[in-house]
């Protein structure tokens, strides 16, 4: 008994390291999903739609081996409306992957989003769609 009783004295402090969460991303601090007003590429849905069908080239090699499907991208518009942190949340392959972070990065300034009436960093995810006509 004496020895259960030394050896939770002994391990108890440590169990409370074990369950600590893990720091916060310091890239993730103020960084909405939803605010009043959303980040809007310039020109809309429709001008965004436009750039992205004269913008995304089909990789050679997914094309030969007829890959398609959704590349889903995971970007951040900052308070100036500038595309930062782009990544594939869900990819159907590393060169159509590496096409939607491409296009996504080269995207132009969007109006940014706001929150009480202040630009803010929005967290936005599009999908981008590879298919054979």
């Amino acid at each position: 008994m004496k020895k259960l009783l030394f050896l939770l004295m002994f391990l108890l402090p440590f169990i409370g390291f074990a369950q600590q969460l893990p720091e916060k991303d310091p890239s993730d601090e103020n960084v909405f999903i939803a605010v009043e007003v959303m980040p809007e590429f310039p020109g809309g849905t429709a001008a965004m739609m436009e750039y992205l069908s004269k913008s995304v080239k089909y990789p050679s090699d997914a094309l030969e081996a007829k890959i398609t499907g959704k590349v889903f991208v995971s970007f951040i518009i900052n308070e100036k409306g500038k595309v930062t942190d782009a990544k594939v949340l869900r990819g159907i392959g590393t060169s159509c992957d590496n096409e939607a972070i491409r296009v996504v990065n080269e995207m132009p300034n969007w109006k940014p989003g706001t929150q009480s009436g202040k630009a803010v960093k929005v967290k936005y995810t599009l999908p981008i769609a590879f298919k054979l006509s």
